[in-house]
Order: structure tokens, then C-alpha cells, then sequence
């Protein structure tokens, strides 16, 4: 019987053995990929001996971050991209058609319902996304209740290297909200808040603050995978998601989120000391939430925002009387309303009105125009710019 049962205890530590070289042989052994060269282009690499076709596709400007890979004798495909600029990448091959991620890059990030590899080219604004050794501030995903959307819901929420440190210190507020088809992880999974604040202020750029992420889409209580609904709430865009898209509850419902922080933080608690900024839908909810609620926020950034009113229904409170509505806030007093779009952008023109009617309204503002489109690349680099512009 002794025999019996060390032998079966054998099997079950030789099982478990195999089973972790399983969760390990994934990588591709000796291919490497991605490879950032010195000229900071870049070499892709992929194994795949019986394709016909590869491709790779990522969000880099040099050929619309297409190209195509060379087989080798190996059966190894290749191709190395122009030198990009400095920046965080994603990308992904497309072998006969199929898409996937790079088999020997470990690294990757969900936006909206699509994985992707990363890479970094450093010499520049990517340099802020990294961990470098400096103190670190401490990301915690935090629930609070609203009683105007009827749940618990979930935020998360940076606090600076010195915020345990000095107990006795109270800390300004960035509000900072996501696009359709993110939620509360967004902005420090793919825009790296954590990183890009812990890096300016240690070089003292920035005042350290506090910096919430609140999840814009107002009939969810947090990410996909995160609420009570679990695996069957799967990621989409918000205009998809049933009772979340422009009805104005988020805008009216704000100030509980506020509230909520100024009680459970050590904030100073007044306008002066107050940031909100959004891109893409979290632009849109920028505006609105600044507009209905004129006495919370000196500081307010929209990162290529939403601006399209075409399918706005302004006999919802929250979006009637847009314009005596930015006149009272106007009149409240703010220290910053900075604007900033890519020039290729699908919303540009939308952003370009908006400057007029501001313009019409006497409406004080700041303008910033950048290269490229909606996306990733262009937000992390408008936070790089309008972070340090905040409570000085």
C-alpha cells in the first residue's frame, strides 16, 4: 500500500511538472521579436514555416503601420519598420489572414475588446512610461456608491510616492476620464498614469497629485470581468452598452464622485485644487460636467474630444443651454480650458467648431494641435503636456 501511494505521488509530481513546462514552451525559443534597433527602427520576427502571407499591423504613422514580412529559409518571416518616434506601440501579425498576438513578445494591452503586443521606442515621451527608480505612487481600484445610478461602482485611483509618507499633507485632485469602450483601467493600463506622474514629479514637474479614474460608462458598476455580471459583460463600445451612452446620468451624477473622494482622501477640497480632463467620450463628458457643474474644476482639458452634437439630445438637462452654460462658467472663474486635437483626427472639424463657438462666446481657451489621429499616442502626450500646466 506504501508503494501504491508514493508512486501515485510520483505521476502527481511528474503531472505537475509537465504541466508547467506546458504554461512556459508558448515562447518561440530562440526568435526575438520585437527588436528595437539602435536607429529606433524596429525588427518583427515570427516563426510560421507553412504561411503564405504575413503581415504585421501596429499604430505607428510609417506606412500606416503596415508591413510586410520576408520569409526565410528558416521559415522565420521578418521585416524591420522605418525609424519610428519615441513612443509606446501596439501591433499585431496577421498570418494567412488570421490575426494574433507575436508569439515571443510576453507584453500586451486590451484596448476595448482587442489584445495587442507592445513595444517602446525610448529618446523621448516614452521615456515617462517607464519604470525608472524613483519613488512610486500606489494605484488602488476603489468602490463607492452612487444613489443616482443605482450601484456600487468602481474607480481607480493614483496617490503620489509622499501621500503615506506625509500624513499630514493634503493633495490636489486630477479627475481624469476615459473614451467609449474603456472603463477605470483605461487610462492606467494604456495611457500609464502611474508611471508618467511618478516619473514628473520626482524630476519636478508637476505638483503631486492625486488622480482619479473614475468608469464612464454609467450603467456599468466597473471593466468588463470586474462587476457582478463577471464573464458575461464583455467588452464594447459605449454607444453599445444599454442605458450608458450620452443620456446625461453620468454628467448630473458627477458630484457623488467627488464627495466620495473628498471624504475618503486627504484632498484639498476646492475648485483651485481641482482638474478634469477626458479624451475622446470622456472629452464630451469633460465638457458637460464642467458646464453643469461651474463651481468644482479651475483646471479642464479636453484630449480629442467628442465634439460631434449631431446625435446629442439637448432636451436632456444635462446638454440643454450649452452656451449660457459655459457664460456661468465663464463667469465662476477657472484658470485653464485647454483643447487639443490631432490634425488628422476624424473629429477635428468638430473640435475646430467648438474653438469657434468659443470664440464666438468670448469664451477664453488654449488650443493644441498635434500630428496623427484618435489615439493612444496623441492622449499619453497631451497628459505629458497638460499635467504640469495644473495647480501652479
Amino acid at each position: 500500500m506504501m508503494k501504491r501511494n508514493i508512486g501515485l505521488l510520483c505521476l502527481l509530481v511528474l503531472a505537475g511538472w509537465a504541466y508547467a513546462q506546458q504554461n512556459v514552451s508558448f515562447r518561440e525559443g530562440n526568435v526575438v521579436s520585437p527588436q528595437v534597433n539602435e536607429d529606433h527602427s524596429v525588427t518583427f520576427r515570427v516563426r510560421a514555416p507553412q504561411a503564405e502571407n504575413v503581415m504585421v499591423l501596429g499604430d505607428w504613422a510609417a506606412n500606416k503601420g503596415f508591413g510586410a514580412l520576408t520569409k526565410g529559409a528558416d521559415g522565420v518571416w521578418t521585416y524591420t519598420t522605418p525609424a519610428l518616434p519615441s513612443e509606446m506601440y501596439t501591433y499585431r501579425f496577421l498570418i494567412d489572414g488570421v490575426a494574433g498576438l507575436d508569439p515571443s513578445n510576453p507584453f500586451t494591452r486590451r484596448d476595448v475588446g482587442n489584445v495587442f503586443s507592445i513595444f517602446y521606442v525610448g529618446g523621448g515621451c516614452a521615456d515617462y512610461y517607464q519604470v525608472r527608480d524613483v519613488p512610486h505612487g500606489t494605484v488602488s481600484a476603489v468602490w463607492y456608491p452612487s444613489g443616482q445610478l443605482g450601484a456600487n461602482r468602481r474607480l481607480s485611483v493614483y496617490t503620489p510616492p509622499m501621500y503615506d509618507a506625509e500624513p499630514e499633507r493634503r493633495f490636489p485632485v486630477l479627475y481624469l476620464l476615459h473614451g467609449s469602450g474603456g472603463d477605470e483601467n483605461a487610462w492606467v493600463e494604456l495611457g500609464h498614469v502611474a508611471r508618467i506622474m511618478d516619473n514628473l514629479i520626482a524630476e519636478g514637474k508637476v505638483e503631486p497629485m492625486i488622480v482619479v479614474m473614475p468608469n464612464g460608462n454609467s450603467s456599468k458598476q466597473a471593466a468588463p470581468g470586474e462587476t457582478s455580471e463577471n464573464l458575461s459583460y464583455k467588452p464594447a463600445m459605449t454607444n453599445l452598452i444599454p442605458g450608458s451612452y450620452k443620456n446625461g446620468k453620468y454628467e448630473t451624477a458627477f458630484p457623488e464622485i467627488i464627495n466620495f473622494i473628498d471624504h475618503r482622501y486627504r484632498t484639498i477640497a476646492d475648485k483651485a485644487h481641482r482638474a478634469l480632463a477626458g479624451l475622446s467620450m470622456g472629452g464630451f463628458h469633460t465638457l458637460y460636467i464642467s458646464a453643469n457643474h461651474p463651481a468644482y474644476f479651475d483646471y479642464i482639458g479636453l484630449f480629442s474630444a467628442g465634439l460631434d452634437m449631431s446625435n446629442v439630445d439637448v432636451s436632456q438637462p444635462a446638454y440643454g443651454n450649452l452656451d449660457g452654460k459655459l457664460k456661468t462658467l465663464q463667469e465662476a472663474g477657472y484658470k485653464l480650458f485647454w483643447v487639443a486635437i490631432g490634425n488628422e483626427d476624424f473629429l477635428y472639424q468638430a473640435n475646430r467648431d467648438f474653438c469657434k463657438r468659443l470664440d464666438r462666446l468670448g469664451f477664453a481657451y488654449e488650443y493644441h494641435e498635434s500630428s496623427r489621429g484618435h489615439l493612444w499616442a496623441n492622449w499619453r502626450q497631451y497628459l505629458l503636456l497638460f499635467a504640469p500646466r495644473l495647480f501652479r
